[in-house]
């Protein structure tokens, strides 16, 4: 498989910047963690997609972005972090949730989401992090996107966003494209970027469907800019990483305070099971075991 990209262009006339990813690596590598069902693998597969081309757009090495699904449905709720490269990981409540397929044999990822908010949370080195929130559209996440920046930004987005399953389960491909019109953008080439939007209603299957040796970006760009000359300045490598350390890990730990991670080991003891404290991280699955001789050298055998 591949490895994920971001194509970044922008329209000759300055009218508009495009962001297009191939996301299939992502998509695939998010489902082989947390062992999704159909619907939750493309719910997640969305939410990283999208997640990635916004974390392109930071600015600055040490800046993080963090999205947010909070909805009703039985997926629970959808978190997908990036770094300024565009890199992601992510996590989903119930990775098992797969309501109905649509009446058009479609997956459901509406249903699976429902109801409630998004939270998009920039920390870009200030002294807090800019959070923005807005009531989900539809769950489908590519319009509660779209919806996010016009309502709390009020910049004009178009967002596509697509998983292909197969019938196995797994990962056929995955992509997306990310359209925002800049200050002062021509009307003529606003209307047809928003006609244009009808040919990306399928576009997991326009990448499925590339020939060996296409780049998938160029065919989704060319569909997005039917008719609109434009310009590609960059591409950028991306993929599923996690940034989990064990060093990271012990913080956590260590907010328990001595009395408490030692209540936890005492409690492992008279259960019979080995006494130490075991962290699984949510992105990645990755487990850190610290024993009782690593909790008393972390508090210096000192209670709080």
């Amino acid at each position: 498989m591949k490895p994920s990209k971001i194509t970044r262009m922008i329209t000759r006339d300055g009218s508009a910047r495009v962001h297009v990813i191939e996301s299939t690596a992502i998509a695939a590598r998010a489902m082989a963690i947390h062992r999704t069902a159909p619907t939750s693998s493309a719910a997640l597969g969305r939410l990283l997609t999208a997640v990635s081309m916004i974390g392109s757009m930071l600015g600055e090495k040490t800046d993080a972005l963090t999205v947010s699904l909070a909805g009703d449905g039985p997926a629970g709720k959808l978190i997908a972090c990036s770094d300024w490269m565009g890199n992601v990981r992510g996590y989903i409540e119930n990775p098992q949730a797969d309501p109905p397929r649509k009446q058009n044999g479609k997956l459901d990822v509406g249903a699976a989401v429902g109801r409630g908010t998004m939270r998009v949370l920039r920390d870009c080195g200030g002294k807090e992090p800019e959070i923005g929130s807005v009531e989900l559209v539809s769950g489908e996440i590519a319009e509660d996107i779209a919806a996010y920046f016009a309502q709390s930004e009020q910049i004009p987005t178009l967002c596509a966003l697509g998983v292909l399953i197969g019938k196995n389960g797994e990962c056929l491909s995955a992509g997306g494209v990310l359209v925002q019109l800049l200050p002062f953008a021509d009307e003529a080439v606003a209307a047809r970027l928003e006609e244009n939007a009808k040919n990306l209603r399928d576009l997991s299957r326009v990448i499925a469907a590339c020939p060996e040796g296409e780049d998938p970006n160029l065919r989704l760009a060319a569909l997005a800019l039917e008719g609109i000359e434009y310009d590609v300045f960059d591409e950028i490598p991306v993929a599923y990483r996690c940034d989990c350390s064990r060093e990271r890990t012990a913080r956590a730990v260590r907010s328990l305070g001595f009395a408490e991670a030692s209540s936890v080991l005492a409690e492992e003891e008279a259960a019979g099971r080995p006494a130490r404290i075991e962290v699984g991280c949510r992105f990645c699955g990755k487990k850190y075991c610290f024993t009782k001789q690593d909790i008393e050298k972390m508090f210096g055998k000192k209670k709080d």
